[in-house]
């Protein structure tokens, strides 16, 4: 069982490792993207106040009454075989509070195996799962509270585990200067199912984020800060040895490089509520693929969506992995405007 567990566990490296670059837990997939508008503002943002009910998922306190029946379906292309592909729904309770559901899979695909000499002893299959719920509430005028519990099930060949989580989400927006700042702790839990004898640790993150629109032009930008529960982010780039002329990896890990691979920047051209085009630059992303030789272009994302009438549809693509594009789609659906002319 051992060589066989360790193979798998390598295998769990295209389901984790691919996307955080830097694993230190399991279950990094919980940090994929489900939304195409939050993922071209650089894969992530907690501030931004939409009618977008797949943004519960980044911050339950971006929950609002105002969200009421919309539907949300998502699809991803990430890389190989590895797809994505979800659902969110939410409803209003009351004038203050509101209610949210959703469901993501993403597959992996068939997987060789293979035991601990290198010899190829078949193929498995590797998918992971999560159910969430979430409840937000108004705190008063400006203030919103969200809270969102996620139930957790990863399975690699016969193993198996499960867990719980929770995201906590505090929102602040001010509609007169159009701002908006947050505050998030995701991934609280832990597993209720092991895959071995010791428990994995979750990605937990503290996050805070800020945005604002420009007054005189349709700009708005934003600021997302990740990680905040670990200070130190060193990254790795490959330069040339001055003795030897050979290629060797430097260690990058001063004050300012640690800060900004903290940061996320967005920026938003929205000419009307029903229309957008954003380009978003994560620097943690970038440094992570200098290792690889990856292009300029690498922390970069890029996205559009338009709203006609009932029907949302947003795009966004990315160089966010060493094997090249992600792509990711997003269909959303005012279900309480049917029947409406």
């Amino acid at each position: 069982m051992g060589k066989r567990y360790a193979t798998i566990l390598a295998a769990t490296i295209i389901a984790a490792a691919a996307y955080a670059q830097d694993g230190n837990s399991s279950f990094e997939f919980l940090d994929l993207p489900v939304s195409s508008h939050i993922n071209s503002l650089g894969g992530n943002n907690i501030s931004i106040i939409e009618e977008d009910v797949s943004v519960v998922h980044y911050n339950p306190a971006l929950l609002g009454p105002e969200m009421d029946k919309i539907i949300d379906l998502n699809y991803m292309y990430y890389m190989g075989n590895t797809n994505s592909a979800g659902a969110t729904f939410a409803m209003a309770a009351g004038n203050r509070a509101a209610w949210s559901a959703g469901i993501q899979y993403v597959g992996y695909g068939s997987i060789t195996e293979a035991d601990a000499n290198g010899v190829i002893t078949g193929n498995f299959n590797a998918k992971d799962m999560v159910i969430s719920g979430g409840y937000t509430h108004d705190m008063g005028r400006r203030w919103r509270g969200g809270v969102q519990a996620k139930f957790i099930y990863s399975s690699y060949a016969e193993y198996s585990s499960l867990a719980l989580a929770v995201d906590i989400g505090l929102n602040y927006y001010n509609p007169d200067k159009d701002f908006s700042a947050s505050l998030v702790f995701r991934n609280l839990g832990g597993q209720l199912k092991r895959f071995s004898e010791t428990y994995d640790k979750l990605p937990w993150d503290i996050q805070l984020g800020i945005s604002k629109t420009m007054r005189s032009v349709p700009i708005r930008w934003s600021v997302t800060f990740q990680h905040l529960n670990k200070w130190s982010l060193p990254y790795s780039k490959p330069v040339t040895d001055e003795f030897s002329g050979g290629e060797v990896l430097e260690t990058k890990d001063n004050f300012f490089s640690n800060l900004f691979r903290h940061a996320i920047f967005g920026v938003e051209y929205i000419p009307n509520k029903n229309f957008y085009v954003a380009l978003g630059y994560n620097y943690k992303t970038h440094t992570d693929m200098l290792r690889y030789g990856r292009n300029f272009f690498s922390g970069f994302t890029f996205g559009t969506g338009v709203q006609v009438k009932m029907v949302g549809i947003g795009v966004s693509v990315a160089n966010r992995h060493v094997h090249g594009t992600m792509f990711m789609f997003n269909l959303s659906m005012r279900l309480n405007e049917f029947g409406r002319r």
